[in-house]
């Protein structure tokens, strides 16, 4: 019996260790839902694909500046990388991949996919936005 309380406190005292860590070296931010979503467009530096649509992406964010596109570099930043992980799993995204758009569970990928149909995406935000 000496035995099974000595594991439970082990056991505990992980728990405890690990917590306090997550506490300490802090946790990654959770990324809350707007309404209507944000509309992510991430992309890595030094991507030839990323360096393709860059013209595109400039363009629709100066057409549309009443759309909350937020445009975040994953490569290199870490924290970017952490809103780049939990868009992708709140939308059911499991080999994520740049260039890449994410609004709430649409998500579009690469240089064909997205100049087809990141417009259709702004007007459904801006459409939820009203």
């Amino acid at each position: 019996m000496d035995w099974i309380i000595k594991i439970a406190a082990g056991l505990f005292a992980v728990v405890v260790i690990a917590g306090l860590a997550a506490i300490l070296l802090g946790a990654p931010q959770q990324v809350t839902p707007a309404s209507p979503p944000v509309i992510y467009y991430f992309w890595g530096d030094g991507c030839p694909h990323c360096a393709h649509l860059e013209p595109f992406i400039e363009n629709i964010t100066r057409e549309y500046p009443d759309a909350n596109i937020q445009v975040l570099e994953v490569w290199k930043n870490q924290t970017n990388q952490a809103i780049y992980a939990q868009a992708n799993a709140a939308a059911g995204v499991t080999t994520p991949g740049v260039p890449e758009v994410v609004y709430g569970k649409v998500v579009l990928m690469g240089e064909e996919q997205i100049p087809a149909n990141m417009e259709a995406v702004i007007q459904d935000y801006l459409k939820k936005k009203q």
